[in-house]
């Protein structure tokens, strides 16, 4: 016999039409076809934000140009200079480029000046063509006298770029270098150490394939060696992050502004963090997050860029080359180069690297790597956090399902202003974010996503009310009055939505001693420990019909009523429990595991399983993409904290009082009490033998009896009766529960110790 009413199979038919008739009646109404269409509204531009494209970037990259343009970054002075080839510089030093022998006393310049560092927004790719054996070469094509003299004094003259490379020698100096999508075999030297912490970089940025760099000999002397690219992913050629690191896929080559911060400070390396750090989540997304040069820190995006916070473009940054050589202006020269950071780039007209910005100004490339210190330097960012395209995607959803429950609810007038309200509110706490936590939170696309659903939800309703009136004219006007007709046309279907209060027996299971088991086995072993382990222990659960919510790594949460009525459910639960026990050891006994195979010492699997009931909050939890049918509530986090005592009282399967009381033809043992971590007072917590048919034919009433006059004891303080009784018990179940009964020989040390003090 089954047990099985005769009339359950009908009854269940007859719901479940019942149900279908419903739910199809709300399918065809107004109100259902409204939320069907802000569903697909929401679903289609949820998803048009998850994939991201140009054009929604650019929407909101240029509201973060708004943010900057109504907010600069405050200009604080840093010892960051622009030492300028500028006009004034090209007319006295003649034109571009300049042979390396110029260079080469520049560098030597600004070394007398004190510069902390030098680093050059240029390439210096091609052997100098005024060096003197250069020209002797080309000499050398023409005849006579006078030539073979010229030849051979420029031959005794020094070469320009062995002059500019001892000067870079003598001088912390810092060369750049080009990624190029054409491919080749050039490669800069990395001058600089890099740490990763997590997620390898080479994995996270995109790779380059070729390069544009510097004369070896150069490189060679250099201090350090950065790039000058700028982001050239803006279609719109603003400039609004650039990239800290770039790889070849085998090597990681630093920014040129990043190099020269480490030479500036004498730091020989550079320290990357990821997904996967220490203390950071792994989402399995790899990304970086930020990175430390010396004693400062720059966020940087997923994809290692950092975004700049721009200030106007500013002289007070820029230093022309020719006032350096000015001896009237030595002083001058000398405070503003001293100690600074100084970046050689030009403004000059035809060889101006010019830059758009998000304030709306073009700037040399140089000033842009100047900003970027400064801001490095002042700690003064602003950032786009990991977490904000999945809260922009929520807030999406959210509006817009808010705003198509309210149109159907309240009207479209007050929805449309109730949604104006939130946008305006949405719009203000962005604002927020940027101006006292130099957050870029886009509040735009959740703005236009949530107008787009009300129109969509407008115009349903609008059509299907239309359908409405003609329909109810057609069917009613001949048998109502014309109020009670005009009544129904504007009568609103309604509809409630969201959880439900139940009481649910809820289950955690977790397994014993997991990590050092981990680390013993290969991931392909322990994906299969797993599943050889949960399998036969779902199925224990879903035998007694409870419902699996959710699996934790090696841990099971499970709950009985919900979300249909489970009688007995208290019962069930611990009956699903032993039924576990059983397993587990049946999975042992037969090395299901291949521990023993594998000479591991302790081969046997062990589990604790905590069961509280009471009042908890159960439906579907999550967001519109993705959602889970689950259990909240503070009987949810006690059956958590009660399988975690498990392991202090020394049994696998504890449960609440309320189980205790609820459940039927089970064999239980009081444990004690226990302050539970989140609890004000502390719970009664019963050790679960078996089912009483089990536990009678081990002789659990004369158990019974002890245990409780054992816990009587305890409770007066009387330790020598407590340990007659102890051991007594001990006597009665063997082995079973020898860590109940150590838990409790420790409660009487602990009184017979405060006896004698």
């Amino acid at each position: 016999m089954s047990g099985r009413s005769p009339h359950s199979a009908p009854d269940w038919r007859r719901r479940a039409a019942w149900v279908g008739v419903r739910l199809r009646r709300f399918v065809r109404s107004r109100t259902g076809q409204a939320l069907a269409a802000a569903l697909i509204t929401v679903l289609a531009l949820t998803l048009l934000r998850a994939f991201n494209p140009w054009v929604v970037t650019e929407f909101r990259d240029r509201t973060f140009d708004a943010y900057q343009r109504l907010l600069p970054r405050p200009y604080t002075a840093q010892p960051v200079r622009i030492v300028d080839i500028d006009e004034a510089s090209i007319e006295a030093f003649g034109q571009w480029p300049w042979p390396r022998s110029r260079l080469a006393a520049l560098n030597r310049r600004l070394g007398e000046l004190g510069a902390g560092a030098v680093a050059y927004d240029i390439i210096f790719a091609e052997p100098d063509r005024t060096t003197p054996s250069r020209i002797a070469a080309d000499l050398a094509l023409s005849d006579g006298d006078d030539h073979e003299r010229a030849i051979a004094v420029l031959k005794t003259l020094p070469d320009h770029d062995k002059l500019f490379a001892e000067a870079i020698g003598q001088t912390a100096t810092v060369l750049g270098f080009a990624a190029s999508r054409l491919s080749n075999e050039l490669r800069p030297p990395v001058k600089a150490g890099l740490a990763f912490v997590g997620v390898e970089p080479s994995k996270v940025l995109r790779p380059f394939h070729g390069a544009i760099v510097s004369l070896p000999l150069l490189n060679q002397a250099a201090a350090g060696v950065g790039a000058i690219n700028l982001s050239a992913r803006d279609r719109s050629g603003v400039i609004r992050r650039v990239p800290m690191l770039l790889s070849d896929g085998k090597q990681v080559y630093p920014n040129l502004a990043i190099e020269a911060l480490r030479v500036a400070q004498g730091q020989q390396s550079v320290v990357v963090r990821g997904t996967g750090a220490s203390g950071e989540a792994d989402t399995g997304h790899a990304a970086l997050l930020d990175m430390r040069v010396g004693a400062f820190r720059l966020p940087l995006t997923n994809d290692g860029e950092a975004w700049v916070y721009f200030d106007r473009d500013r002289p007070e940054r820029y230093l022309s080359v020719k006032d350096l050589f000015d001896p009237a202006k030595d002083s001058a020269v000398r405070e503003r180069i001293e100690g600074s950071i100084v970046l050689v780039g030009t403004s000059a007209s035809g060889l101006l690297d010019a830059r758009a910005t998000p304030l709306g100004e073009t700037v040399p490339g140089v000033a842009i790597l100047a900003q970027l210190l400064e801001q490095i330097l002042a700690q003064d960012f602003v950032d786009r956090p990991d977490w904000a395209d999945g809260f922009e995607i929520v807030l999406t959803v959210l509006l817009g399902l808010s705003i198509a429950g309210l149109v159907p609810l309240i009207g479209a007038r007050f929805s449309l202003i109730a949604g104006v309200v939130v946008l305006i509110a949405a719009i203000a706490a962005s604002w927020y974010a940027f101006v006292h936590f130099r957050l870029l939170i886009d509040p735009i696309y959740p703005s236009l996503a949530t107008l787009a659903t009300y129109i969509a939800v407008e115009r349903v309703l609008h059509l299907a009310a239309d359908r409405d009136k003609a329909f109810a004219r057609q069917a009613f006007a001949q048998y109502l009055a014309p109020e009670l007709l005009a009544r129904l046309e504007s009568s609103p279907d309604g509809m409630k939505l969201g959880g439900e209060n139940r009481e649910l027996t809820v289950m955690f299971m977790d397994v014993r001693g997991f990590t050092p088991l981990s680390e013993a086995l290969s991931a392909t072993e322990l994906v299969d420990f797993i599943n050889t382990l949960l399998a036969p222990l779902t199925d224990a659960i879903q035998a007694e019909l409870g419902t699996i919510d959710k699996y934790i790594g090696d841990s099971i949460m499970a709950f009985w009523n919900a979300p249909v009525d489970v009688e007995d459910h208290a019962t069930r639960a611990c009956r699903a429990a032993l039924a576990m026990r059983a397993a587990l050891q049946s999975l042992n006994d037969a090395d299901a595991f291949g521990f023993a195979a594998r000479g591991m010492a302790e081969p046997n699997v062990r589990i604790g399983i905590g069961l509280n009931t009471g009042l908890a909050c159960v439906g579907n939890m999550g967001s519109a993409k993705r959602f889970n049918y689950s259990a909240m509530g503070d009987v949810v986090n006690v059956a958590a904290r009660i399988e975690a005592a498990t392991k202090d009282f020394g049994v696998d399967i504890l449960v609440s009082e309320q189980v205790a009381l609820a459940a039927r033809g089970i064999a239980l043992l009081e444990a004690g009490e226990i302050k539970l971590k989140g609890t004000s007072r502390p719970t009664r917590l019963f050790a679960v033998l078996g089912t009483t048919a089990e536990a009678e034919a081990r002789g659990f009433a004369a158990l019974q009896r002890l245990h409780g006059e054992l816990l009587q004891a305890i409770a007066a303080g009387d330790c020598a009766h407590a340990e007659v009784l102890l051991a007594r018990c001990r006597a009665q179940c063997g082995d079973d529960y020898s860590g109940l009964y150590q838990h409790l020989a420790q409660r009487i040390g602990v009184l017979a110790c405060g006896a004698r003090g």
